[in-house]
């Protein structure tokens, strides 16, 4: 049977999710649910590609780090030629070279999150408040994109590995792996635009496990609220 306590809690953290959810007013403040969704998807993006755009964001991160595709050796050990193609050296600074242009990748993806985030509306807005241990703002953002945020970081990536794209790094890495230009390039976009997501996700969990951490009484109102019932 439960205590009173823990009944005046859940009434107190219910009415407090009521008035967001209904553009309550704090402090002369409307708030609600929607706007606490954006904001900690605003703060988590932020944090995440400010820590993803620095030298060596993707590289050094063991969350984030691009792998070479299989067929260059990212997983496997590849055929003989592969090997002796990309050994050493030539491998390292293939590897580092993809996660660098990552970081291009990153650095075009920051207005269009933002205006994702902005067009989101969710309707389910209590249930992604609530969902603790789960990073629900993120995967409802993934959603909302689809291929946005891949189209949007290609170009910046083709960029960053353009130093590679000449017809002889281009016809070595065909004639040994089956794998160009495009499809290194393909490769490394699909992988980045998953780090993204992964580390945004990391820094919702990060947030909802200390709302007061923001600084931000609508976050800390909302998450602390949720976190009551």
């Amino acid at each position: 049977m439960e205590s009173a306590m823990e009944r005046r809690q859940f009434l107190s953290g219910s009415s407090a999710l009521a008035l967001l959810l209904l553009g309550g007013c704090s402090q002369g403040l409307g708030y609600s649910l929607t706007e606490a969704i954006r904001r900690l998807l605003s703060l988590s993006s932020q944090r995440a590609l400010a820590r993803l755009m620095a030298p060596g964001g993707f590289y050094d991160s063991q969350v984030a780090r691009i792998t070479l595709p299989d067929q260059l050796g990212g997983n496997g050990t590849g055929s003989m030629i592969s090997r002796v193609l990309l050994n050493g050296l030539v491998r390292d600074r293939l590897l580092r070279q993809v996660n660098r242009a990552a970081e291009r990748g990153a650095e075009r993806a920051a207005p269009v999150i933002a205006d994702a985030i902005l067009s989101t509306s969710p309707q389910d807005a209590a249930a992604i408040i609530k969902a603790a241990g789960t990073p629900a703002a993120t995967n409802l953002l993934r959603q909302h994109m689809g291929n946005t945020l891949v189209a949007a970081i290609l170009p910046g990536i083709d960029e960053g590995l353009r130093v590679f794209d000449n017809e002889v790094v281009t016809e070595a890495l065909r004639a040994a792996t089956g794998i160009n230009f495009a499809g290194l390039r393909d490769d490394v976009t699909r992988k980045a635009s998953d780090a993204i997501y992964a580390e945004i996700g990391r820094e919702e969990m990060a947030i909802r496990a200390d709302p007061r951490s923001t600084g931000d009484p609508m976050l800390i109102a909302a998450l602390t609220a949720a976190s009551a019932l």
